[in-house]
């Protein structure tokens, strides 16, 4: 408990360093900020007692569970963000749940939980704290995949002005998702992990053209079970969200060892816990571009895996057709032999269709030398959006007119031996830590239709 106390304190005198405050703090006077905090808390289904016995579990013994999550609620109190977004939370035990409920509800938190399906036990949990946001409307993803894996839509609304002037009140809705994404058990996953992240962003953009809601920060929270080297990682990236913890301490895809949120049930340290965000003013390619370029280097990376050069990458695309070209159906056959469409949760046929569509530029219907290198081996996948700029365009300099979003202002992992990209080992709470990020509202000019 004492070591508990102490890492607390430590924490507490870092935040304040850093400008991390509780209950989010403020950078001035006229402005509010929003903290976001996305924590897998480990549920005691999962969490394992012994290294020799791997069915003894926290589960059993109801005094470990209990005080394991009594400490968690008080962690999350202290912090007392804006957002909570947990992920493995023991849902099928009404007991814990209740405590949940009732501790962040006597705190002033509305809560919304949503369960994996096919009874695994665990799920979700978003909390709001009622004197920031009012809860519009809110949505369950279910993936309904290999993994059984949801998530959870809010739109919310700002329960008070983020920034007040004298000519401008501003009241910002924001669209908040919570989620967690399969574990990559082997290299067949990889495109299951990808396709729930595809149905994530589908939904957002079809729930945002149902709203008329183009205008709007985006926040994703979630145990995201891949690393900043990752596809996931970069899928994202290339549709314009910016990973909150490595913009705040500037670190570049190349900086992956520098921080770690997760140790798992491998023995291995890893970053996996993201707080994403899309402020509307950036650049966005097409969703189902971003996709078939995602698809394609997951294509690129399986043939470099059994070391194979672009001739010979070529070649195995080819298959056993004759001619200087790849046909559809070497394709499809090809796509097969790797793993990528041979399982139900795999590319479906308009997946393959949408791919080669891109894949043969002049529409042929065949994909040459050329064609293969441009969008198979050398493809512009996971170009960063060029997320520092903007469309020079009369559209995009309207929206950027009225378009009201977030800066990042600071962002911390805790206990703070993570953030060196060491895991402690007297830290008890998770397999999991906590990150915790507070974003600054960005003023929208005076004068403009919505002040």
């Amino acid at each position: 408990m004492d070591g508990r106390k102490e890492q607390e304190k430590r924490r507490l005198r870092k935040s304040k360093k850093k400008g991390l405050r509780v209950g989010c703090g403020s950078v001035a006077a006229s402005e509010r900020c929003v903290s976001c905090t996305t924590f897998n808390i480990l549920a005691p289904i999962y969490k394992r007692l012994s290294q020799e016995d791997q069915s003894c579990r926290e589960s059993q013994y109801k005094a470990y569970w209990l005080n394991r999550n009594e400490k968690i609620i008080d962690q999350l109190l202290v912090d007392r963000s804006s957002i909570i977004c947990l992920q493995e939370v023991w849902l099928g035990n009404e007991e814990l749940v209740q405590m949940y409920e009732k501790r962040l509800g006597d705190a002033g938190y509305i809560s919304f939980k949503l369960a994996r399906t096919n009874n695994r036990g665990d799920g979700l949990l978003t909390a709001m704290r009622q004197d920031y946001f009012r809860v519009i409307n809110y949505r369950e993803l279910l993936f309904n995949d290999f993994g059984d894996r949801v998530a959870q839509l809010l739109r919310v609304e700002s329960a008070v002005a983020l920034w007040q002037g004298q000519a401008c009140s501003v009241r910002q809705q924001i669209l908040i998702v919570n989620t967690h994404l399969l574990f990559p058990h082997d290299f067949s996953l990889c495109i299951v992990r990808l396709q729930q992240v595809y149905k994530i962003l589908q939904y957002i953009e079809t729930y945002q053209k149902e709203h008329n809601l183009d205008s709007m920060p985006i926040i994703l929270c979630g145990d995201w079970n891949g690393s900043k080297r990752g596809h996931v990682y970069k899928f994202l990236r290339s549709q314009g969200f910016l990973s909150s913890y490595d913009t705040v301490h500037r670190y570049s895809d190349v900086d992956a060892h520098k921080w770690v949120s997760h140790r798992n049930h491998r023995g291995n340290v890893c970053g996996v816990d993201f707080i994403w965000l899309l402020n509307p003013n950036k650049f966005r390619k097409p969703l189902r571009t971003s996709w078939n370029e995602a698809v394609f280097c997951l294509i690129k990376s399986r043939l470099r895996a059994a070391s194979l050069t672009e001739d010979n990458a070529f070649a195995f695309l080819k298959m056993d057709n004759p001619f200087d070209y790849i046909t559809y159906s070497s394709f499809c056959q090809a796509l097969h032999q790797l793993g990528l469409s041979s399982h139900p949760h795999g590319l479906s046929p308009e997946d393959t269709k949408g791919l080669w569509a891109q894949a043969d530029t002049d529409g042929n219907g065949i994909i040459d030398f050329e064609e293969f290198q441009q969008q198979i081996w050398n493809p512009k996948c996971f170009e960063k959006a060029e997320e520092e700029t903007i469309l020079e365009t009369k559209e995009t300099q309207m929206i950027q007119q009225q378009t009201f979003g977030f800066n990042v202002k600071d962002a911390i992992l805790f206990p703070p031996e993570v953030e060196r990209g060491m895991w402690p080992e007297n830290y008890s709470l998770s397999d999991h830590a906590p990150l915790t990020v507070v974003f600054s509202p960005v003023k929208i000019p005076c004068g403009q239709p919505v002040c």
